[in-house]
């Protein structure tokens, strides 16, 4: 960093680096954002890099990756009692001091990647939604905290979407994180539906596999549900928001619909063009006063 640390200079430079990282490794904000008030679009790009470098010290690093997720806490740490060194968090200070936002979240999402370092395998869905609880749903509270809601209602109903785009998340994914040593399958209901490790690592969609993913995927599509009310309980451009990220996680689970629940073979994809159609659909049907989201997303692509 170039500029005097703690001048106004060296952060409006540290949330450059934030914009940087976000517009460089997640096309999503390239579409996303748009339609964000430009005030707050730094704040989500502080967001951003904070819970990417989390992520990426907990599934990428080089060493002991423990030790360097203690390290990122105490940068978090600093932040509210101190004065951080690390450029994103030097940006994120400046988040939290404005949207006072507490530190819990951000504490969760690096217990998650503390979590991915010894734990593999998920006994049974209770297990795994405690793992969504830390590793998608504080993200789900940043962003209201950042819309101005701070009612826990509102946080409560926030779970559930967030919880459904990581589950979404895995079941698009269930291929490449078997690769690196991962099963987000509960291992009751692999079980249950006759599904071996063996026909994941061989990539055999069996009907098993099939009948268990079909499984998985309507479950998801319950929470979606469920969290769409959010929705109607925002304003403005949150709105917007809110609805595209049900959507585009929708739009995942119909994609996996339409490969027959084959995710081993071939990873279910939801194009760029089709993400900016979202936002396109969602920005004009609230406009116009209509559901964000029409009807049909929320069925089944092959009903």
């Amino acid at each position: 960093m170039s500029a005097a640390p703690g001048t106004a200079e060296a952060i409006d430079e540290a949330f450059g680096h934030c914009e940087r990282l976000a517009k460089r490794h997640y096309e999503n904000f390239s579409v996303g954002t748009r339609l964000i008030p430009r005030k707050l679009r730094k704040h989500f790009y502080s967001i951003y890099a904070f819970s990417r470098g989390v992520d990426d010290l907990g599934d990428e690093a080089e060493g002991d990756r423990l030790e360097l997720l203690d390290e990122w806490q105490n940068q978090l740490d600093l932040c509210y009692s101190g004065t951080p060194t690390h450029t994103y968090f030097i940006a994120l200070r400046e988040t939290i001091r404005q949207f006072d936002i507490p530190r819990e979240p951000f504490h969760r999402l690096i217990e998650a990647n503390r979590r991915d370092q010894t734990v593999l395998k998920h006994p049974d869905y209770a297990e795994l939604l405690d793992y969504c609880a830390h590793s998608a749903n504080p993200v789900g509270h940043l962003v209201l905290y950042v819309f101005g809601h701070r009612e826990p209602e509102l946080h409560l109903i926030a779970d559930s979407t967030c919880t459904a785009l990581q589950l979404a998340n895995f079941w698009q994914d269930v291929e490449r994180d078997y690769k690196i040593g991962r099963i987000y399958l509960p291992t009751d209901e692999m079980a249950e539906f006759g599904v071996t490790e063996q026909m994941i690592r061989d990539g055999n969609a069996t009907p098993e596999f099939r009948k268990l993913m079909r499984f998985q995927v309507d479950r998801t599509r319950r929470l979606f549900i469920e969290g769409y009310e959010l929705v109607h309980r925002v304003k403005g451009q949150a709105k917007i928001d809110l609805a595209l990220f049900t959507g585009g996680g929708l739009t995942v689970l119909r994609e996996i619909e339409k490969l027959d629940y084959d995710v081993l073979t071939k990873r279910p994809e939801v194009s760029k063009l089709t993400k900016m159609r979202l936002l396109a659909s969602a920005y004009v049907r609230t406009r116009l006063g209509f559901e964000p989201l029409p009807a049909k997303i929320f069925t089944p692509a092959n009903d």
